[in-house]
């Protein structure tokens, strides 16, 4: 299987990285700006209810997947395993036919 990629393949590769960094980097922006004013909110309207923990942990939980989708190895969810499964098969087919 050829898997040589053109300057313009290696381009748009590249650009998709960079914009899910970039996206991850606004998410993690926001999410340091928003939860400081939920916990400010809580505490002005119902001291005696902290629902500020709920948001939090939620959106905490979806950054770190976010973060583990930009920067891990797809540790949790590999987004390449459809195509790996393709590779696989077509090799065990052209393995067999020989």
């Amino acid at each position: 299987m050829n898997t040589n990629f053109t300057e313009e393949q290696k381009y748009i590769k590249a650009k998709k990285k960079v914009d899910e960094i970039k996206s991850f980097y606004w998410n993690l922006f926001s999410y340091c700006v928003v939860i400081p004013f939920l916990i400010f909110i809580n505490l002005m309207t119902s001291p005696d209810h902290y629902w500020f923990w709920w948001p939090m942990f939620g959106w905490g939980i979806g950054l770190l997947f976010h973060g583990f989708g930009v920067f891990g190895k797809n540790v949790i969810f590999d987004k390449n395993w459809e195509n790996k499964k393709i590779r696989e098969i077509m090799d065990k087919e052209s393995n067999n036919k020989f």
